[in-house]
């Protein structure tokens, strides 16, 4: 039986998106979810180490309240919180880690992001799984999607990166560094692959719950 999953989101938008994901793909997963939106705001303040403290108390409540696996679904503050794993004694994820793994094989990344703070984050792990392998990685911040974004303007935000994906060329791979943007992916017209996070970072994260 798989044991439960606690996520820890800077966005309740994310909420829905791995419930959906669950019910298609791990039935029978208990997923908790833990929406905490003054982290992001914070970590782009100070940086992710400024809350880095807090992360790691709020993940260690979860456990000490059942959670098998923690998977982080905000890029920015992702590796701090994977690198809390080595306190808490469970399996600490950052959802898009599965996903740089598979683009870094692929060849030329464009890597897309709505905020760009993600960049450094989101580049830090490509560098990380492409290990020795030369890394041609190239990086677009969307204009204006973080504003509609925040607006709650979710089909404006998704139609602006999916019109960056498409203006993209000279690349084997997209990424898309933020898991919020995923559904854009159905609203592309290149015949580039365009990578998301949530579901193979949910994916890694329910087989490191069990």
């Amino acid at each position: 039986m798989p044991g439960t999953l606690a996520l820890l989101h800077t966005s309740p938008v994310h909420v829905p998106v791995f419930e959906a994901l669950r019910d298609t793909d791990h039935p029978g997963l208990a997923l908790r979810h833990l929406v905490y939106e003054d982290l992001l705001v914070r970590a782009r303040d100070a940086g992710p180490e400024a809350v880095q403290g807090e992360i790691e108390a709020l993940l260690a409540g979860a456990v000490a309240e059942g959670a098998s696996a923690v998977l982080c679904t905000c890029s920015t503050i992702g590796g701090v919180a994977e690198s809390a794993a080595a306190t808490l004694g469970v399996p600490v994820l950052r959802v898009d880690r599965p996903m740089a793994a598979d683009a870094v094989g692929r060849g030329r990344v464009v890597v897309l992001a709505a905020l760009a703070d993600t960049l450094a984050p989101t580049l830090a792990l490509l560098a990380e799984e492409a290990g020795d392998r030369a890394a041609d990685i190239r990086t677009v911040v969307v204009e204006g999607a973080w504003a509609r974004f925040e607006a709650g303007d979710r089909d404006g935000y998704l139609e602006l990166v999916a019109a960056a994906a498409d203006r993209v060329a000279d690349a084997d791979v997209i990424v898309l560094a933020q898991a919020s943007m995923a559904d854009a992916v159905t609203r592309t017209a290149t015949r580039i692959p365009v990578l998301s996070s949530p579901r193979p970072g949910l994916a890694a994260a329910a087989a490191a719950a069990h």
